[in-house]
């Protein structure tokens, strides 16, 4: 079968010739959160590599050019004007922290460009050039709120999560609906700059305060103390419920299963999910990354990215990013092959998907205690902005 020259599925001066196509991909590979994003950046590059297996996409094998956002914002707003201005790739896959999707989110639009974004966020953002391919704040929040809520007799909330836009909104939001859904009550907040590793005077308002929920979005590196210090003043499982939204295997593989055994995270996915897709990315992944790689949800939704793109680029029969994204918005791509089950793009640029509880256990991995139906993507919730 003989495919359309290079000239033919690209008008717009992207990085593709008649056998190849340029993509590229921007995660902090340094700094606090290269514990987090690791996995991400695997993760597309495993996906890359089975699209070129099978032939690659419109008959191109796809390359990738790497970049370090370095953990720092400023730095991802300049390696992804140099992707997009210099390199000419026709997608990005990568960001992590809401700090550094919003950093490069005027770049992407400004050059048009196209990021596939893996991470669980806070909502409110809709971009034609963005698709998102990790839960907003509806299907990860208001869903684990109300299991707690429900499971655990739950009324009282005491919220803490790293200083910047992500935990900042994502409290907002659940301090609207512990207090005006569900009838609890928030008794503390409190924010710690991203990277902090000291914990103990808020470890100190928990005890006095004793809430029947520890609700955390700590995120990177300062995970480590905080659940190491938690744990080091007896607050644990047996005596606390502790749910997070911001801790994944990845996260774990650095905290230790140990440190925060029965304690819950609310997710899309979780590496010991038991179904045949499931089985089949963490083989592939453990045998490109090697046999102690963890997977976590941020790092499955990162595999779905370039999946996404092939199937709205051959849709297309063009690279274009106008054209791609105008057949992602159609909302009937669907992955039946995700390792998380099954999603569906959304004309909103956000994915279908059902929300999971996980019971962290001493090896590191979670055991599944709740699943929730297919969850329609609402990223601008009425009542919670």
């Amino acid at each position: 079968m003989g495919f359309a020259t290079a000239a033919d599925v690209n008008t717009t001066g992207l990085a593709v010739t008649d056998d190849t196509v340029t993509v590229g991909i921007l995660h902090s590979l340094t700094g606090t959160m290269a514990i987090s994003e690791t996995g991400a950046q695997q993760a597309e590059k495993l996906a890359i590599k089975q699209i070129n297996d099978m032939g690659g996409i419109l008959g191109r094998q796809i390359k990738v050019i790497q970049e370090d956002g370095a953990s720092d914002w400023p730095t991802f707003a300049e390696k992804s004007r140099k992707l997009l201005v210099q390199d000419k790739v026709a997608a990005v896959f990568g960001a992590w922290t809401s700090a550094s999707r919003k950093a490069i989110l005027p770049v992407f639009e400004k050059e048009n460009g196209l990021l596939y974004y893996p991470t669980f966020y806070e909502g409110l953002e809709q971009s034609k050039n963005v698709i998102y391919t990790g839960q907003e704040a509806t299907q990860q929040i208001l869903d684990g709120l109300n299991w707690v809520a429900k499971e655990k007799k739950a009324k009282t909330f005491y919220l803490i999560g790293s200083d910047y836009i992500w935990p900042r909104t994502s409290m907002k939001i659940a301090r609207k609906h512990i207090e005006n859904v569900l009838g609890g009550k928030v008794v503390g907040e409190e924010y710690k700059p991203l990277g902090d590793t000291q914990f103990g005077s808020v470890i100190n308002k928990i005890r006095l305060r004793k809430p029947d929920v520890i609700y955390a979005a700590v995120v990177g590196g300062s995970n480590v103390a905080w659940f190491k210090q938690l744990k080091a003043a007896g607050i644990n499982s047996k005596k606390q419920t502790l749910l997070t939204i911001s801790v994944t295997e990845d996260e774990v593989l650095g905290i230790g299963g140990e440190n925060l055994e029965g304690f819950y995270s609310i997710m899309k996915y979780f590496q010991s999910q038991d179904n045949a897709n499931n089985k089949a990315f963490v083989k592939a992944f453990k045998e490109m990354w090697g046999e102690d790689s963890v997977i976590g949800d941020v790092t499955q939704a990162a595999y779905l990215g370039p999946w996404l793109w092939k199937a709205a680029v051959e849709r297309a029969g063009s690279f274009d990013v106008d054209k791609v994204v105008a057949e992602s918005e159609k909302g009937d791509i669907e992955l039946t092959t995700a390792p998380e089950g099954y999603v569906k793009l959304h004309e909103n640029h956000h994915l279908w998907s059902k929300a999971r509880v996980g019971q962290w256990n001493k090896d590191g991995q979670a055991t599944v205690v709740y699943t929730s139906e297919l969850i329609e993507p609402d990223p601008f919730p009425a009542g919670y902005q």
